[in-house]
């Protein structure tokens, strides 16, 4: 199933940002995992790492950080990356090297924990020689509800929904997964007790504009916010920033 969103994008996509106790173990643990290379920025508090294909990935400190206990929701993982690679074995034996804890196995797809405890899941495609940034999966209580405010505010249409997941975008073109979770348990940012764990960062012309236009959506403003970003709550509980684009 596939719909068009209704209005003009409100912004795009900038990057994934995962929280971490320590944000170069788990830059480095992602660049000899899957070759992602860290991008110069100057700044001692954020690592931007270029995923290719058009991903990127923040990572910033967390000193209070709470690692996820998946699969329960007493510490939820809140989201999730699926990698694809050309051979499961030798990928999910490369990360425990590098670090990473294996939490489940399947015939398709391995879950493992990343240094800071962050799931991901290692998904078999034989047809491509290299391990490639597949999507980011948000956890909810509601795929239709959740897909559909994203899908409005980054422009891309719903491209699959049904038993449970839904996704916006292309294949290829950093799509956003959401799967339905039984008990979800929302972050309570800054809340160390009820972290967020991941948290998406979207680029906007106006900071004012785009603010009445998510609010419209259904999402919450959250304190915390800069000059440079605001802060809000998605119709799920998650936070994300909006950033204005220079």
């Amino acid at each position: 199933m596939t719909s068009a969103p209704h209005r003009p994008a409100i912004g795009s996509l900038l990057a994934v940002a995962l929280d971490a106790p320590d944000i170069d173990r788990l830059a480095t643990f992602y660049e000899r995992l899957a070759g992602w290379r860290r991008v110069p920025d100057g700044d001692d508090d954020w690592i931007t790492l270029d995923a290719g294909d058009g991903w990127r990935v923040g990572l910033q400190p967390a000193a209070d950080h709470v690692p996820p206990r998946w699969p329960g929701q007493d510490r939820p993982q809140q989201a999730h990356l699926d990698f694809r690679v050309p051979d499961l074995a030798a990928a999910t034996e490369r990360a425990q090297r590098l670090g990473a804890t294996v939490l489940r196995r399947n015939e398709q797809w391995h879950t493992l924990a990343d240094p800071a405890g962050h799931p991901f899941d290692l998904c078999l495609n034989p047809d491509v020689p290299r391990t490639t940034l597949m999507g980011v999966m948000l956890d909810c209580p509601d795929v239709a509800t959740l897909s559909r405010f994203y899908a409005e505010l980054l422009g891309k249409p719903v491209t699959y929904e049904g038993d449970g997941i839904a996704m916006i975008g292309e294949d290829g073109a950093q799509p956003v997964m959401f799967q339905q979770v039984p008990g979800y348990t929302a972050p309570r940012w800054p809340d160390p007790a009820f972290p967020q764990q991941f948290h998406l960062e979207v680029a906007v012309r106006d900071l004012d504009s785009a603010e009445r236009a998510v609010l419209g959506l259904g999402a919450a403003r959250l304190a915390g916010d800069e000059p440079n970003w605001r802060v809000f709550a998605d119709p799920a509980g998650k936070p994300f920033c909006l950033i204005p684009t220079v």
